[in-house]
């Protein structure tokens, strides 16, 4: 039975925060809002939470995960980003943007796009996340938490709990979260590709 947490969405308590990290830490799974929607998440080096992601989603194993990250200085060491990228990206975060870059050797191999060697990264903007972030002191390793055959993500908390109690170890609710997942830009050969148009604003990447 997954654990419940009711999370205030601007000021989130530290006891909360606090519990929800150590279920990451002890390679649990969680279900958390961000400023797009609600995302399934685990610990980076949590391959059996990576499998249960799939799972969830009935997914295979050539899925782009993303590492939500808590600010540039963490994005940067695990991406590749030259002086352009760096603006442009900089410019639209934190935000509902997912980006596609070069992965560095931080990166665990089994995490990366097998032939591009890339990996998403997104800074997220969501007190609560940003939180978890700061107390885990590493990204989450994330997926949009859309299930088989749903067309929308799950928006409500309750409804995440009940549906998922048994297959997540804790969910955070912090009040109703946005149904679009992030835009995605891909930068793999150098140049911003729009790949998903969501929640962030595509035209400065168009």
């Amino acid at each position: 039975m997954a654990k419940y947490f009711d999370v205030h969405p601007v000021d989130p308590q530290p006891r909360a925060i606090h519990q929800a990290v150590e279920i990451l830490r002890s390679g649990g799974l969680i279900a958390y809002p961000t400023d797009s929607c609600f995302a399934l998440g685990c610990s980076l080096d949590n391959q059996e939470g990576k499998e249960r992601i799939l799972r969830i989603r009935h997914l295979d194993d050539k899925h782009h995960f993303t590492l939500v990250c808590a600010d540039f200085a963490q994005l940067g060491q695990f991406v590749h980003l030259d002086n352009s990228v760096f603006r442009a990206i900089k410019a639209a975060t934190p935000g509902p943007y997912t980006f596609i870059l070069p992965a560095t050797k931080e990166v665990p191999r089994r995490l990366l796009h097998a032939k591009k060697k890339t990996v998403g990264v997104r800074i997220p903007e969501h007190p609560v996340v940003r939180e978890l972030l700061r107390e885990l002191g590493e990204p989450i390793l994330s997926s949009t938490l859309l299930l088989p055959g749903d067309e929308e993500p799950m928006t409500e908390g309750w409804e995440i709990k009940d549906r998922l109690d048994h297959v997540v170890d804790a969910v955070i609710d912090s009040g109703e979260c946005g149904l679009e997942p992030t835009t995605v830009v891909e930068y793999s050969d150098g140049y911003p590709v729009v790949t998903r148009i969501g929640a962030g604003d595509p035209t400065p990447f168009e």
